[in-house]
């Protein structure tokens, strides 16, 4: 199973798949947790901000949980993920891939601005410190037409929330793993299968 976040920077992505892995590790899930910002610094470290940059990102992280989920893990990539089209061409490719909105107004995300980007954001064109590809508020984030599940961190407390996306999870894996059983259970055996021919 993939979990496909999006959301503004400081909307509280990195702390709620922390908590989320927390607290579905401790029911025996097993669950990984892809970061942009250190896949940025490693696997797409040639990579930029373009928006071409941005969607080649999210396709190797992709990629990544695709092949960690194929194990049984739940594997959480946690992105800005800004594009609609990125988030549908990665449920088109792989299964079991749900999108997570976490939703957080801008207002607040200036207001805590823990990592000072939309203060640099907000500087004049000229000034030397000035960041012109902030997601929100200078380079576009698309919101999600049919996301599986909304969370908002301006209305809901960061515990509250990460008991909503853990209780998601834990549903739509246990779901998943239901299905998979169903298909393995109906397919014929090889032997049947040859003396029905023979």
């Amino acid at each position: 199973m993939i979990l496909q976040f999006c959301g503004l920077s400081g909307a509280g992505k990195s702390t709620l798949a922390k908590l989320v892995r927390e607290k579905l590790s401790r029911k025996g899930y097993i669950v990984e947790i892809l970061d942009g910002d250190e896949y940025r610094q490693t696997l797409c470290c040639d990579l930029g901000f373009s928006k071409e940059d941005r969607k080649e990102n999210l396709r190797r992280m992709a990629f990544v949980a695709a092949q960690l989920s194929k194990h049984g893990i739940i594997t959480i990539i946690c992105a800005i993920n800004p594009y609609e089209a990125t988030r549908e061409e990665i449920r088109n490719a792989y299964s079991n891939v749900k999108t997570i909105h976490i939703d957080c107004s801008l207002a607040t995300l200036i207001n805590r601005d823990t990592k000072g980007l939309y203060r640099k954001a907000l500087l004049p064109d000229a000034h030397p410190e000035k960041i012109s590809n902030l997601t929100g508020v200078n380079d576009p984030f698309e919101v999600p037409k049919d996301a599986d599940l909304y969370v908002n961190t301006d209305h809901y407390n960061i515990g509250e929330c990460a008991h909503q996306i853990a209780s998601f999870t834990e549903k739509h894996f246990v779901l998943c793993t239901e299905m998979e059983s169903k298909v393995v259970t109906n397919v014929i055996p090889l032997t049947s299968y040859q003396s029905s021919v023979i």
